[in-house]
């Protein structure tokens, strides 16, 4: 901390190797070789800059993992905060989860497949797993609620449908490529409809 209490600001990196490109290369490695495979001098080979001038942005591989996982949960967590907000039927705000879900995951795709591959090896993965468990009770709920309503198939269990549900949405990070002409409004509108087709109780 600073005299007048402040935090100290973080110290710039060189020129052209700035935190948000450093961290898009870190990520890139972390996928292709696993983060426990990955050491610095194979982030360091990537960005073509020393160790050193990777510590300008970080203080080591582990805040790298924590920055990275903190990109994609971010954006989830937005998202589930605007479902709360949201007045309406559960299942309007259970598609709308959905479709925003998609929609993150296509803008920030290396985070979430990052994210999705974590398996709580530190205690930075454990806190992500954490705040994963969140979002998926809120999708239990939503599924729970909708159920109650009389929107979906009484017949289901909830927590299985919701994590069917996730685990659709999650699977596109296993196709899905970043120069993909499906946009996130047309995975959406597939998903959904293969989805709530099959939930809906037929009257």
């Amino acid at each position: 901390m600073t005299a007048s209490g402040s935090a100290p600001a973080r110290r710039r990196g060189r020129p052209g190797h700035d935190l948000s490109t450093v961290l898009a290369a870190s990520v890139a490695v972390f996928n292709e070789r696993g983060y426990d495979g990955t050491s610095m001098e194979d982030l360091s080979a990537r960005l073509g800059i020393g160790k050193s001038s990777i510590y300008h942005h970080v203080e080591s591989k582990e805040e790298l993992l924590r920055l990275a996982l903190d990109e994609a949960l971010v954006g989830l967590e937005e998202v589930a905060q605007q479902v709360r907000d949201q007045a309406g039927p559960a299942v309007q705000r259970l598609e709308m989860l959905l479709r925003r879900s998609v929609t993150v995951l296509v803008d920030r795709l290396p985070y979430v497949t990052l994210l999705l591959r974590v398996r709580g090896n530190s205690e930075v993965e454990r806190q992500a797993l954490t705040r994963r468990r969140r979002l998926d009770h809120l999708v239990a709920d939503l599924v729970s609620e909708a159920v109650g309503d009389g929107a979906l198939r009484p017949d289901l269990d909830p927590a299985v449908v919701a994590r069917l549900l996730f685990g659709t949405v999650n699977s596109l990070t296993e196709w899905l490529k970043p120069t993909s002409e499906q946009t996130a409004v047309k995975l959406g509108d597939v998903l959904c409809s293969l989805v709530f087709d099959g939930l809906r109780r037929v009257s």
